[in-house]
Order: structure tokens, then C-alpha cells, then sequence
């Protein structure tokens, strides 16, 4: 394969650099590519970048490594950008979304990428992200954008929408569709379930999620499609046999211990299809999960996200790579990191590879029907050397068609205000959003959400323009 160029914008990230570089770093492929850091924290890309120094040096991938706070300087000549980037300190203005339209009598189940704090956080980096694309329009109009940030399937549909950078959003969340069918599915397939296996995204539950997740697959092959943190499984084999085990699977399931995953459990048992995400982000995107009478985070037992341990984890990570960085803590634990995607897609296009990847979120090319064209959808592709091929899955059950068909026109309305400032469809996009039911509710979420984050929100205030 021919040696290439890749940026990474994020990279001084503890959680995103260290996966995402030695990921790339440790690939055969890719050995005698340029690398180049980028990051807005000086100090955290100088630790990222020393790092990166070592891997190259001690697994010998003959890579060059650059690094600069100022992306226009490393983009000239790039053909992969990878992008994982926060606006803002990420636990601190989550926190906020959330507790904002608390003020206002509503509770959300989780407000990452759904319901008012998705929004919120989608109009805050979207500029920033079609800033990154117009420098791309710019320096490297051929290359592909690589997008981990989130909310995904808005920041992918609006460079899709506004630029002409082609762009593929990753996430790993479909690993959580292994952990639900592997563990109710354990005795079949003679799978051990770690004892410590906890359905929350706490730090402290990572390590045996992962290790469940790497079990699973290996017997089983799982396809899903959708929306990013609301995709569906369609189809769930048996890799040894090709055995069809989606009957079994919902037998079980239905049957299973009603504290695991009890919303997942119902979605299962009403519409016949089983949602992929995992109880905490699947609330996000139903209008069932926000009454303050009936309480539905308490009788499905939906966690907020733990915002205190997510940045102490954080911070420990940092420290971790720094001391990696000077010699204190070995680096070829990183060669067992699980890839997220990104070095996949770089070989497959770049080496014409043919790597098939689980979950990719593309534009809608008629690959999932009865979805609206153009939106971002998620759904499993091969990588080739023609670059991102979905996969054409024709219609999604009617049921979950509807309820994503829904979340289409909200992230739709979402970005057409974020890029225009405009209040009026900004509006509009939080009265269709599901976790709504009152239009004066959110007419106050919306005017504390542009005062509270007047500093992160340009475009409303007259400071951008696309």
C-alpha cells in the first residue's frame, strides 16, 4: 500500500488519542504514512505527540510524526482527517444541557445526542465543524473526513449538506448489540459472562463490557441499521453455522431477567424489532421517557451519564499517557486497543482493501427505503477503494421506520438552524424533537439555551456566518 497522509483534529484527547494512535500507528498497511497531531490544548497534544513518537520508534512504523494547534498548517496535501473534537469543556456544558430544561419542569433521560441537550450540543459544533470542512475545501477538497464527534448524524449531515468534503461518521455502539445477544444467549453459545458485566456507561463498568463484547464476537454476527445510537438488529447469525438466531434470541430475551435492559426488553416486546444502543441512549430518542408523573427513568432504571467519574477517568488517562510518554508505563498494552474504524476505512480506501466495517453513518443513498434520502444514516459498509459502500438493506420494519423518520426531520431542522442562526427553526427543531410536549417549555429552553451559551453560539449573535 502506498504511504499516505492522515491528520487527526483531537488528538491531544486521552480517550480519543491514545485508541485512535495506536490504532493507526501499530498498522502494517499504513507503515511509512505521515501523521499529523492537531489539537487546540498545547499541553495535551505535546504528551499526545511524544507519545505517537515512541510508538513509531518502538514498533518500527517508519511513520513521520507531526503536530501543530493550527490545523491550515498540516492539511495541505491530506487525504484522511479524523475528527474527534468537544466545544467547550464536554462534562461541564453536558451537565448544563441537562439541567437546563430542568428549570423549565423537564427531566431528559440522558441529553448527549437526542432531545434538548443533543440539540444544544449540536448548535454549539456544528460551526466549529463546517469551519474544519471549508479549511478541508481549501487545502484538501479530496479527502475524506472521518467524524467520532458527536452528536454524529448531525455534525455528518450538516458538512454533507453545506460542503463538498465527503464524510463518514464511526461510532462503537453496535458493540453494545453483541453484549445484549451474548448475554442472553451465553448457555447456547458457551459464552462466560464476566461477573461484573454492568448495562451502564460508568467508567468503573467499561473494562468487563469490552471483554463481553470481544466474547460474543466470536460466535456471532450481528447486523444493524438506523440512526447513530438508534439502529436496529436486523439479522443475528451464528458465525460457525450461519445459523439464523434471531427467534431464539428474542425467546430468550423476552423471557430474561426483567432488570436487564428492561426499556430495550419492552421496545422488544412491542415492536418486535430489538433496538441496538442500549437503554441509556435508546431514551433519548422515544417520547415515552420524560412524563414527571409516571417517572420512566425509575421504572427502566435509566442512569445519567456520571459526569464526575467521566472526567476523573479523563484526567487518569492523561496521566497514564504521560507516563508512558517518559518510560513509566509500558505502551504495548496499546497493540490490544480495539479499533473504533477509522485505520479500517484509511486501508480500505487507500489499499483498495474491501474491509467491511459493522456501522458506518452515511448520507442515504436509497440504502435503507423507507428513510428519507440524504439522511445520515447508520448502517454496515465495505470499505473499498471506491470508498464507502453501505450496504443496501431496503426497508426497516414500518414501526422503526416511523419513530426514525421522526428523528430525521429534528436533526434535519437542527442543522439548517445551527448553520443559519435562525431562531425560528431552532424552535421548530426542539417543538418536533419527542422529549417536547409543551411549546412555551420550549420556547424557554431555547432563549436559556442562547443566553447560557451566548459565548459558544456565534451565529445567533452575529459572530458567524456561513
Amino acid at each position: 500500500m502506498d504511504p499516505t497522509k492522515i491528520v487527526v483534529i483531537g488528538a491531544g484527547s486521552a480517550s480519543f488519542g491514545l485508541g485512535t494512535l495506536a490504532t493507526i500507528i501499530r498498522s502494517e498497511k499504513l507503515r511509512g504514512s505521515t501523521l499529523c497531531l492537531v489539537d487546540i490544548n498545547a499541553e495535551g497534544l505535546e504528551t499526545m505527540t511524544a507519545l505517537a513518537r515512541r510508538l513509531n520508534r518502538e514498533w518500527n512504523a517508519d511513520m513521520t510524526i507531526e503536530s501543530s494547534t493550527d490545523r491550515t498548517q498540516v492539511l495541505d496535501g491530506t487525504e484522511f482527517v479524523i475528527l474527534s473534537i468537544e466545544v467547550g469543556p464536554r462534562e461541564e456544558l453536558w451537565k448544563l444541557d441537562w439541567e437546563i430544561p430542568t428549570r423549565h419542569d423537564l427531566r431528559q433521560p440522558y441529553g448527549e445526542n437526542g432531545g434538548p441537550g443533543g440539540f444544544a450540543r449540536a448548535l454549539r459544533t456544528i460551526p466549529v465543524m463546517l469551519d474544519i470542512a471549508r479549511d478541508m475545501e481549501r487545502y484538501c477538497p479530496e479527502a475524506w473526513l472521518i467524524n467520532f464527534s458527536n452528536p454524529l448524524p448531525r455534525l455528518c449531515l450538516a458538512v454533507d449538506r453545506y460542503t463538498d468534503i465527503r464524510v463518514v461518521g464511526l461510532c462503537h455502539q453496535v458493540q453494545v448489540a453483541y453484549i445484549i445477544v451474548g448475554a442472553v444467549l451465553a448457555d447456547e453459545l458457551g459464552i462466560e459472562v464476566p461477573p461484573n458485566l454492568q448495562m451502564t456507561s460508568r467508567p468503573s463498568a467499561i473494562a468487563a463490557r469490552h471483554e463481553m463484547a470481544r466474547r460474543a464476537h466470536l460466535h456471532l454476527d450481528i447486523k444493524a441499521a438506523g440512526l447513530n445510537h438508534f439502529t436496529w438488529m436486523l439479522d443475528i447469525r451464528h458465525k460457525g453455522t450461519g445459523e439464523d438466531l434471531y427467534p431464539l434470541f428474542v425467546e430468550r430475551f423476552l423471557a430474561f431477567d426483567r432488570g436487564f435492559q428492561p426499556l430495550t426488553q419492552e421496545m422488544l416486546r412491542i415492536l418486535g424489532v430489538c433496538p441496538v444502543p442500549g437503554d441509556e441512549h435508546l431514551a433519548e430518542y422515544l417520547p415515552w421517557m420524560h412524563d414527571p408523573l409516571t417517572k420512566p427513568w425509575e421504572k427502566y432504571d435509566v442512569d445519567l451519564y456520571a459526569w464526575h467519574e467521566q472526567e476523573a477517568r479523563r484526567a487518569d488517562g492523561f496521566r497514564h499517557a504521560a507516563a508512558m510518554v517518559v518510560g513509566e508505563a509500558p505502551v504495548d498494552q496499546l497493540k490490544q486497543v480495539k479499533s473504533e474504524g477509522a485505520a479500517e476505512i484509511v486501508e480500505g480506501i487507500q489499499g483498495t482493501e474491501n474491509n467491511y466495517v459493522e456501522a458506518v453513518n452515511v448520507p442515504n443513498d436509497g440504502h435503507i427505503t423507507n428513510l428519507p434520502y440524504g439522511a445520515a444514516v447508520e448502517l454496515p459498509a465495505v470499505i473499498t477503494g471506491m470508498g464507502v459502500q453501505g450496504l443496501a438493506l431496503g426497508d426497516l420494519p414500518a414501526s422503526v421506520a416511523e419513530l426514525c423518520r421522526r428523528e430525521v426531520a429534528v436533526q434535519s431542522l437542527a442543522v439548517d438552524a445551527a448553520v443559519w442562526g435562525d431562531r425560528e427553526l431552532a424552535l421548530r427543531a426542539l417543538v418536533f424533537d419527542p422529549m417536547i410536549d409543551d411549546i412555551d417549555r420550549a420556547r424557554a429552553i431555547l432563549e436559556d439555551y442562547l443566553a447560557i451559551h451566548a459565548d459558544y453560539l456565534p451565529q445567533f449573535h452575529g459572530r458567524w456566518s456561513w
